[in-house]
Protein backbone atom coordinates (compact mmCIF):
# COMPACT_ATOMS: atom_id res chain seq x y z
CA UNK A 1 0.00 0.00 0.00
CA UNK A 2 1.31 3.45 -0.82
CA UNK A 3 2.25 5.87 1.92
CA UNK A 4 -0.57 8.11 0.73
CA UNK A 5 -3.09 5.40 1.56
CA UNK A 6 -1.61 5.06 5.03
CA UNK A 7 -2.03 8.78 5.71
CA UNK A 8 -5.63 8.67 4.52
CA UNK A 9 -6.34 5.68 6.73
CA UNK A 10 -4.99 7.46 9.78
CA UNK A 11 -7.20 10.43 9.09
CA UNK A 12 -10.20 8.15 8.76
CA UNK A 13 -9.37 6.22 11.92
CA UNK A 14 -9.07 9.47 13.86
CA UNK A 15 -12.69 10.24 13.01
CA UNK A 16 -11.93 13.37 11.00
CA UNK A 17 -15.06 12.88 8.96
CA UNK A 18 -16.07 16.53 8.84
CA UNK A 19 -13.06 17.92 7.01
CA UNK A 20 -15.10 20.77 5.57
CA UNK A 21 -15.90 21.96 9.10
CA UNK A 22 -12.64 23.67 10.07
CA UNK A 23 -13.68 24.27 13.69
CA UNK A 24 -14.10 20.59 14.51
CA UNK A 25 -11.84 19.87 17.51
CA UNK A 26 -9.39 17.04 16.89
CA UNK A 27 -6.77 15.60 19.24
CA UNK A 28 -4.05 13.00 19.45
CA UNK A 29 -4.90 9.42 20.53
CA UNK A 30 -8.67 9.61 19.88
CA UNK A 31 -8.86 5.86 20.62
CA UNK A 32 -9.08 6.85 24.31
CA UNK A 33 -12.64 8.02 23.64
CA UNK A 34 -13.83 4.84 21.91
CA UNK A 35 -16.11 2.79 24.15
CA UNK A 36 -14.10 -0.29 25.06
CA UNK A 37 -16.98 -2.35 26.45
CA UNK A 38 -20.27 -3.48 24.97
CA UNK A 39 -22.40 -2.44 27.95
CA UNK A 40 -21.55 1.26 27.56
CA UNK A 41 -21.67 0.93 23.77
CA UNK A 42 -25.20 -0.49 23.98
CA UNK A 43 -26.42 2.61 25.83
CA UNK A 44 -25.12 5.33 23.52
CA UNK A 45 -21.46 5.24 24.63
CA UNK A 46 -22.08 6.27 28.23
CA UNK A 47 -20.83 5.09 31.58
CA UNK A 48 -19.98 7.96 33.94
CA UNK A 49 -23.25 7.73 35.92
CA UNK A 50 -24.45 4.20 35.15
CA UNK A 51 -24.45 1.57 37.89
CA UNK A 52 -21.25 -0.24 38.78
CA UNK A 53 -19.76 -2.79 36.38
CA UNK A 54 -16.34 -4.34 35.82
CA UNK A 55 -15.76 -1.94 32.88
CA UNK A 56 -15.84 1.21 35.04
CA UNK A 57 -12.16 2.09 34.64
CA UNK A 58 -12.68 3.96 31.35
CA UNK A 59 -15.80 5.82 32.40
CA UNK A 60 -15.68 6.45 36.14
CA UNK A 61 -13.36 4.40 38.38
CA UNK A 62 -15.03 5.89 41.46
CA UNK A 63 -17.73 3.25 40.93
CA UNK A 64 -15.30 0.51 41.98
CA UNK A 65 -15.81 1.58 45.60
CA UNK A 66 -19.43 0.38 45.20
CA UNK A 67 -18.47 -3.01 43.72
CA UNK A 68 -20.58 -5.91 45.01
CA UNK A 69 -17.76 -8.45 44.53
CA UNK A 70 -14.24 -8.62 45.93
CA UNK A 71 -12.61 -8.47 42.49
CA UNK A 72 -13.19 -8.85 38.78
CA UNK A 73 -11.54 -9.04 35.38
CA UNK A 74 -12.82 -8.13 31.93
CA UNK A 75 -11.83 -8.16 28.28
CA UNK A 76 -13.44 -6.59 25.23
CA UNK A 77 -12.97 -6.18 21.50
CA UNK A 78 -14.26 -3.37 19.28
CA UNK A 79 -13.77 -3.73 15.50
CA UNK A 80 -13.10 -0.37 13.84
CA UNK A 81 -13.75 0.55 10.21
CA UNK A 82 -14.83 -3.04 9.69
CA UNK A 83 -16.60 -2.17 6.42
CA UNK A 84 -13.27 -0.92 4.98
CA UNK A 85 -10.59 -3.21 6.46
CA UNK A 86 -10.71 -6.15 8.84
CA UNK A 87 -7.59 -5.85 11.01
CA UNK A 88 -8.25 -2.51 12.77
CA UNK A 89 -9.65 -2.75 16.27
CA UNK A 90 -9.53 -1.86 19.94
CA UNK A 91 -8.63 -4.47 22.54
CA UNK A 92 -9.25 -3.68 26.19
CA UNK A 93 -8.73 -5.59 29.42
CA UNK A 94 -8.71 -4.77 33.10
CA UNK A 95 -8.79 -5.89 36.71
CA UNK A 96 -10.24 -4.42 39.90
CA UNK A 97 -9.92 -5.39 43.53
CA UNK A 98 -11.71 -4.09 46.60
CA UNK A 99 -9.24 -3.49 49.38
CA UNK A 100 -12.08 -3.26 51.92
CA UNK A 101 -15.69 -2.07 52.01
CA UNK A 102 -14.58 1.52 51.47
CA UNK A 103 -11.82 1.41 48.85
CA UNK A 104 -10.63 -0.32 45.68
CA UNK A 105 -7.91 -0.19 43.06
CA UNK A 106 -8.00 -1.07 39.37
CA UNK A 107 -5.67 -1.59 36.41
CA UNK A 108 -6.48 -1.62 32.71
CA UNK A 109 -4.90 -1.83 29.27
CA UNK A 110 -6.27 -0.46 25.97
CA UNK A 111 -4.55 -1.41 22.71
CA UNK A 112 -5.58 0.08 19.36
CA UNK A 113 -4.09 -1.57 16.28
CA UNK A 114 -4.22 -0.45 12.66
CA UNK A 115 -3.07 -3.83 11.40
CA UNK A 116 -0.14 -4.29 9.02
CA UNK A 117 0.56 -1.59 6.43
CA UNK A 118 3.12 -1.46 3.64
CA UNK A 119 4.84 1.91 3.17
CA UNK A 120 6.40 2.93 -0.16
CA UNK A 121 7.09 6.19 -1.99
CA UNK A 122 6.63 4.75 -5.51
CA UNK A 123 5.11 1.63 -7.05
CA UNK A 124 8.56 0.30 -7.97
CA UNK A 125 10.04 0.81 -4.51
CA UNK A 126 10.44 -2.15 -2.17
CA UNK A 127 7.83 -1.61 0.51
CA UNK A 128 8.41 -1.60 4.25
CA UNK A 129 5.85 -3.37 6.40
CA UNK A 130 4.92 -1.65 9.65
CA UNK A 131 2.31 -2.19 12.35
CA UNK A 132 1.09 1.17 13.66
CA UNK A 133 -0.56 1.00 17.06
CA UNK A 134 -1.43 2.95 20.19
CA UNK A 135 -1.94 1.82 23.76
CA UNK A 136 -2.60 3.11 27.25
CA UNK A 137 -1.92 1.57 30.65
CA UNK A 138 -4.09 2.84 33.51
CA UNK A 139 -4.23 2.58 37.27
CA UNK A 140 -6.74 4.06 39.72
CA UNK A 141 -7.61 4.18 43.40
CA UNK A 142 -11.16 4.85 44.62
CA UNK A 143 -12.42 5.63 48.10
CA UNK A 144 -15.84 6.10 49.66
CA UNK A 145 -15.99 9.46 51.39
CA UNK A 146 -19.47 8.67 52.70
CA UNK A 147 -21.94 5.78 52.34
CA UNK A 148 -23.31 7.41 49.17
CA UNK A 149 -20.34 9.20 47.56
CA UNK A 150 -16.91 8.12 46.35
CA UNK A 151 -14.01 9.70 44.49
CA UNK A 152 -11.09 8.35 42.53
CA UNK A 153 -7.72 9.45 41.19
CA UNK A 154 -5.98 7.68 38.35
CA UNK A 155 -2.87 7.79 36.21
CA UNK A 156 -2.34 6.80 32.59
CA UNK A 157 0.69 6.10 30.42
CA UNK A 158 0.05 6.65 26.70
CA UNK A 159 2.17 5.54 23.75
CA UNK A 160 1.32 6.21 20.11
CA UNK A 161 3.35 4.63 17.28
CA UNK A 162 1.71 6.06 14.15
CA UNK A 163 4.67 7.67 12.38
CA UNK A 164 7.75 5.90 11.08
CA UNK A 165 11.12 7.29 9.91
CA UNK A 166 12.27 7.22 6.29
CA UNK A 167 15.16 8.58 4.22
CA UNK A 168 14.06 12.20 4.54
CA UNK A 169 12.28 12.46 7.88
CA UNK A 170 12.80 11.19 11.40
CA UNK A 171 10.00 10.08 13.66
CA UNK A 172 9.49 8.32 16.95
CA UNK A 173 6.71 6.98 19.08
CA UNK A 174 4.91 9.72 20.98
CA UNK A 175 4.38 9.06 24.67
CA UNK A 176 3.08 10.89 27.70
CA UNK A 177 1.24 10.71 31.00
CA UNK A 178 -2.24 11.83 31.99
CA UNK A 179 -4.30 12.04 35.19
CA UNK A 180 -8.01 11.43 35.90
CA UNK A 181 -10.18 12.72 38.75
CA UNK A 182 -13.71 11.38 39.16
CA UNK A 183 -16.64 11.15 41.56
CA UNK A 184 -19.75 8.98 41.87
CA UNK A 185 -22.93 9.37 43.92
CA UNK A 186 -25.43 6.59 44.58
CA UNK A 187 -28.31 7.29 46.93
CA UNK A 188 -29.83 4.80 49.31
CA UNK A 189 -32.91 3.00 48.04
CA UNK A 190 -35.99 5.20 48.32
CA UNK A 191 -39.55 3.87 48.71
CA UNK A 192 -42.08 5.55 46.42
CA UNK A 193 -45.81 4.78 46.16
CA UNK A 194 -45.65 1.83 43.74
CA UNK A 195 -41.93 1.22 43.31
CA UNK A 196 -38.54 1.79 44.89
CA UNK A 197 -35.87 4.00 43.37
CA UNK A 198 -32.26 5.05 43.61
CA UNK A 199 -30.51 8.15 42.21
CA UNK A 200 -27.08 8.11 40.59
CA UNK A 201 -24.72 10.89 39.48
CA UNK A 202 -21.13 11.01 38.34
CA UNK A 203 -18.37 13.07 36.78
CA UNK A 204 -14.95 12.31 35.32
CA UNK A 205 -12.25 14.80 34.39
CA UNK A 206 -9.94 12.61 32.30
CA UNK A 207 -6.72 12.77 30.29
CA UNK A 208 -5.25 15.77 32.06
CA UNK A 209 -1.73 15.97 30.69
CA UNK A 210 0.73 17.56 28.32
CA UNK A 211 0.81 17.31 24.53
CA UNK A 212 2.15 14.47 22.39
CA UNK A 213 4.90 15.02 19.81
CA UNK A 214 6.01 12.50 17.17
CA UNK A 215 9.27 14.10 16.03
CA UNK A 216 11.77 16.66 17.24
CA UNK A 217 10.50 20.15 16.50
CA UNK A 218 7.27 18.79 15.04
CA UNK A 219 3.68 19.63 15.84
CA UNK A 220 2.50 19.13 19.40
CA UNK A 221 -0.92 17.51 19.72
CA UNK A 222 -3.44 17.99 22.52
CA UNK A 223 -4.59 14.96 24.47
CA UNK A 224 -8.39 14.35 24.47
CA UNK A 225 -8.94 15.99 27.86
CA UNK A 226 -12.60 15.45 28.73
CA UNK A 227 -15.19 16.63 31.18
CA UNK A 228 -17.89 13.98 31.40
CA UNK A 229 -20.87 14.15 33.76
CA UNK A 230 -24.26 12.50 34.04
CA UNK A 231 -27.37 11.70 36.07
CA UNK A 232 -29.32 8.45 36.41
CA UNK A 233 -32.23 6.81 38.19
CA UNK A 234 -32.95 3.16 39.04
CA UNK A 235 -36.62 2.22 38.77
CA UNK A 236 -36.88 -0.86 40.99
CA UNK A 237 -40.22 -2.42 40.09
CA UNK A 238 -39.89 -5.56 42.22
CA UNK A 239 -37.31 -8.10 43.29
CA UNK A 240 -36.80 -9.36 39.73
CA UNK A 241 -37.35 -6.33 37.49
CA UNK A 242 -35.37 -3.09 37.31
CA UNK A 243 -35.03 -0.30 34.75
CA UNK A 244 -32.01 2.02 34.81
CA UNK A 245 -32.29 5.38 33.03
CA UNK A 246 -29.24 7.58 32.47
CA UNK A 247 -28.32 10.84 30.73
CA UNK A 248 -24.77 12.00 30.05
CA UNK A 249 -22.93 15.06 28.73
CA UNK A 250 -19.36 15.41 27.53
CA UNK A 251 -17.07 18.26 26.48
CA UNK A 252 -13.55 18.16 25.11
CA UNK A 253 -11.46 20.58 27.19
CA UNK A 254 -9.35 21.48 24.17
CA UNK A 255 -9.18 24.93 22.48
CA UNK A 256 -11.33 25.54 19.41
CA UNK A 257 -9.44 26.02 16.10
CA UNK A 258 -10.01 29.57 14.85
CA UNK A 259 -8.86 32.39 12.59
CA UNK A 260 -6.28 34.02 14.85
CA UNK A 261 -5.01 36.52 12.25
CA UNK A 262 -8.49 37.50 11.03
CA UNK A 263 -7.71 36.87 7.35
CA UNK A 264 -10.95 34.98 6.76
CA UNK A 265 -9.43 31.50 6.75
CA UNK A 266 -7.80 29.04 9.14
CA UNK A 267 -4.40 28.54 7.56
CA UNK A 268 -0.88 27.42 8.53
CA UNK A 269 -0.22 30.60 10.51
CA UNK A 270 -3.39 30.04 12.53
CA UNK A 271 -2.37 26.44 13.13
CA UNK A 272 1.00 27.62 14.48
CA UNK A 273 -0.79 30.00 16.85
CA UNK A 274 -3.15 27.21 17.89
CA UNK A 275 -0.28 24.84 18.64
CA UNK A 276 1.43 27.49 20.78
CA UNK A 277 -1.45 27.35 23.28
CA UNK A 278 -0.31 25.40 26.33
CA UNK A 279 -2.23 22.48 27.79
CA UNK A 280 -3.15 24.21 31.05
CA UNK A 281 -4.23 27.51 29.53
CA UNK A 282 -6.00 25.63 26.74
CA UNK A 283 -8.09 23.77 29.30
CA UNK A 284 -9.56 27.02 30.63
CA UNK A 285 -9.78 28.64 27.18
CA UNK A 286 -11.93 25.74 26.01
CA UNK A 287 -14.90 27.06 28.02
CA UNK A 288 -15.04 30.41 26.23
CA UNK A 289 -12.99 30.52 23.02
CA UNK A 290 -15.55 29.48 20.41
CA UNK A 291 -15.55 32.23 17.70
CA UNK A 292 -19.35 32.40 17.54
CA UNK A 293 -19.73 32.77 21.29
CA UNK A 294 -21.85 30.91 23.81
CA UNK A 295 -24.01 29.28 21.16
CA UNK A 296 -21.02 27.56 19.62
CA UNK A 297 -19.69 26.58 23.04
CA UNK A 298 -22.94 24.70 23.67
CA UNK A 299 -22.49 22.88 20.35
CA UNK A 300 -19.20 21.50 21.65
CA UNK A 301 -21.11 19.42 24.21
CA UNK A 302 -22.25 15.96 23.17
CA UNK A 303 -25.14 14.31 24.97
CA UNK A 304 -26.49 10.80 25.26
CA UNK A 305 -29.55 9.06 26.69
CA UNK A 306 -29.56 5.39 27.68
CA UNK A 307 -31.84 2.78 29.22
CA UNK A 308 -31.25 -0.72 30.55
CA UNK A 309 -33.84 -3.30 31.58
CA UNK A 310 -32.54 -5.94 34.00
CA UNK A 311 -34.30 -9.20 34.86
CA UNK A 312 -33.14 -11.11 37.93
CA UNK A 313 -29.64 -9.64 37.49
CA UNK A 314 -29.19 -12.27 34.76
CA UNK A 315 -30.58 -10.82 31.53
CA UNK A 316 -30.23 -7.24 30.27
CA UNK A 317 -31.63 -5.34 27.29
CA UNK A 318 -30.18 -1.91 26.46
CA UNK A 319 -30.69 1.00 24.11
CA UNK A 320 -29.30 4.49 23.75
CA UNK A 321 -28.92 7.55 21.58
CA UNK A 322 -25.83 9.75 21.09
CA UNK A 323 -25.88 13.27 19.62
CA UNK A 324 -23.13 15.61 18.43
CA UNK A 325 -23.61 18.97 16.68
CA UNK A 326 -23.44 18.95 12.88
CA UNK A 327 -20.73 21.62 13.09
CA UNK A 328 -18.57 19.69 15.57
CA UNK A 329 -18.33 16.22 14.07
CA UNK A 330 -21.95 15.24 13.25
CA UNK A 331 -21.91 11.89 15.07
CA UNK A 332 -25.50 10.80 15.69
CA UNK A 333 -26.47 7.21 16.34
CA UNK A 334 -28.82 4.76 18.05
CA UNK A 335 -27.48 1.70 19.83
CA UNK A 336 -28.89 -1.63 20.95
CA UNK A 337 -27.33 -4.07 23.36
CA UNK A 338 -27.89 -7.15 25.47
CA UNK A 339 -26.20 -8.82 28.39
CA UNK A 340 -26.26 -12.32 29.82
CA UNK A 341 -25.01 -13.18 33.29
CA UNK A 342 -24.54 -16.68 34.66
CA UNK A 343 -23.05 -17.05 38.10
CA UNK A 344 -19.84 -14.93 37.96
CA UNK A 345 -19.64 -14.66 34.15
CA UNK A 346 -21.21 -11.83 32.12
CA UNK A 347 -21.28 -11.49 28.33
CA UNK A 348 -22.30 -8.18 26.70
CA UNK A 349 -23.05 -7.39 23.05
CA UNK A 350 -23.92 -4.15 21.24
CA UNK A 351 -24.70 -2.82 17.78
CA UNK A 352 -24.73 0.74 16.39
CA UNK A 353 -27.08 2.36 13.83
CA UNK A 354 -25.88 5.70 12.48
CA UNK A 355 -28.50 8.42 11.91
CA UNK A 356 -26.02 10.93 10.45
CA UNK A 357 -24.99 11.58 6.85
CA UNK A 358 -21.38 11.22 8.04
CA UNK A 359 -20.35 7.56 8.07
CA UNK A 360 -19.59 6.24 11.53
CA UNK A 361 -16.47 3.99 11.66
CA UNK A 362 -18.31 1.69 14.10
CA UNK A 363 -21.45 1.28 12.00
CA UNK A 364 -22.26 -2.30 11.15
CA UNK A 365 -19.89 -3.69 13.80
CA UNK A 366 -20.88 -6.13 16.52
CA UNK A 367 -19.01 -5.33 19.72
CA UNK A 368 -18.63 -7.75 22.59
CA UNK A 369 -17.04 -7.93 26.03
CA UNK A 370 -16.65 -10.53 28.74
CA UNK A 371 -16.43 -9.98 32.51
CA UNK A 372 -15.79 -12.21 35.51
CA UNK A 373 -16.89 -10.89 38.91
CA UNK A 374 -15.02 -13.10 41.36
CA UNK A 375 -14.41 -13.37 45.08
CA UNK A 376 -16.85 -13.06 47.94
CA UNK A 377 -19.76 -10.64 47.89
CA UNK A 378 -19.08 -7.24 49.41
CA UNK A 379 -21.50 -5.27 51.55
CA UNK A 380 -22.84 -1.96 50.21
CA UNK A 381 -25.33 0.34 51.91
Amino acid sequence: MKKFAFVMLLAFASNLAAQDQNRVITTAVPFLNIAGDARAAGMGDMGVATSFDAYSQQWNPSKFAFADRKSGVYAGYTPYLESVIKDIGLLSAGYFNKIDDQSAFALSLRYFTLGEIELRQTIEEQGTRVKPNEFSLDGSYSLKLSPTFSMSVGGRYIRSQLRFPNETTSAQAASGFAVDVSGFYRSREIAYNSFDGRWRAGFNLSNLGGKLQYDEGGQQNFLPTNLRFGLGFDLILDQDNRIELTSEFNKLLVPTPQDFDNDGDIDAADNDAYQSVGFFSGLFKSFGDAPDGFGEELKEFTWALGAEYIYQDSFMIRTGYFNESLEKGARKFFTLGAGFKFNIVQIDLSYLFSTSKVQNPLEGSLRFSLAFNIGEEMFND
